[in-house]
Formats: structure tokens, C-alpha cells, sequence
């Protein structure tokens, strides 16, 4: 099985969350982001705020991950969800409507911490890898 990271993911274990090292090591060369969460990811670590070791952190994680960009079946997928989500009464956020696509387009497992955030997705597979 392979899996498409959230950013919430990403950005945990940026901030060093431990009990995450041990699943990237797990799961090498079976994690993928989206280019979504690169520019979500990108706008945090390139803030002036940010540390040149976040930078380097950073760098050597994109190394350790594939990246997806958004493509036609990518982008339909999309719409379709969203669509779904206004009929409901309940539409799902633009980036995550692109991660829940992503996911399902190239058959990924999504791994969030924002559950919620994708509740009424059909067939989309989810872990949460920093639940307690």
C-alpha cells in the first residue's frame, strides 16, 4: 500500500513529532504529497520566520517522497467531489477536495490527522498516523 501525506502530516513531522519517523522509515518510497501541499508546505517553511535548518529539514524530506502534480483525472476528480459536497450541503475545502482527488485518482491511502475534514468522501481510504 502506498500513501499520499497531508500537510498536517508533513508539517508534524517538520516539527519533529517522533512517533512519525519510525512510519516514513516503514513506508519509504510509498510516500507521496501532492504539489497542493508543496505550495501549502512551501508558503510555511519559506516564511522569514522560518529556520534554515526547517529549510534543510525540508529539502531532505521532498527528497524522500514522490510528488504528484494535479493532472485532467486529478482535476475531474475534483469537481466531482465538490459537487458532491455542495448537493449535500456540505462542501468540502478546495485543498482538501485536491488531496481527496489525488488519493483517489492514483488509489493512495491518505494519511491525516483531519479526519473530519474528508468526512462523506466516497471510497477514499484515510489513516491517521498521530492519533493517540
Amino acid at each position: 500500500m502506498s500513501y499520499l501525506i497531508d500537510t498536517d502530516v508533513m508539517s508534524a513531522y517538520l516539527r519533529g513529532r517522533k512517533e512519525l519517523f519510525a512510519r516514513f522509515m516503514q513506508y519509504s518510497g510509498r510516500l507521496y504529497i501532492s504539489t497542493v501541499t508543496l505550495g501549502e508546505l512551501s508558503a510555511w517553511v519559506f516564511r522569514a520566520s522560518s529556520t534554515v535548518r526547517l529549510q534543510e529539514d525540508f529539502a531532505a524530506l521532498l527528497a524522500d517522497v514522490h510528488l504528484i502534480d494535479v493532472d485532467r483525472a486529478v482535476a475531474e476528480k475534483f469537481g466531482e467531489i465538490r459537487a458532491k459536497g455542495f448537493d449535500k450541503g456540505q462542501p468540502t475545502p478546495v485543498g482538501d477536495s485536491f488531496l481527496a482527488a489525488t488519493a483517489l485518482v492514483h488509489n493512495l491511502t491518505l494519511v491525516t490527522h483531519n479526519i473530519s475534514d474528508f468526512s462523506g468522501i466516497d471510497d477514499l481510504r484515510i489513516e491517521d498516523w498521530l492519533a493517540a
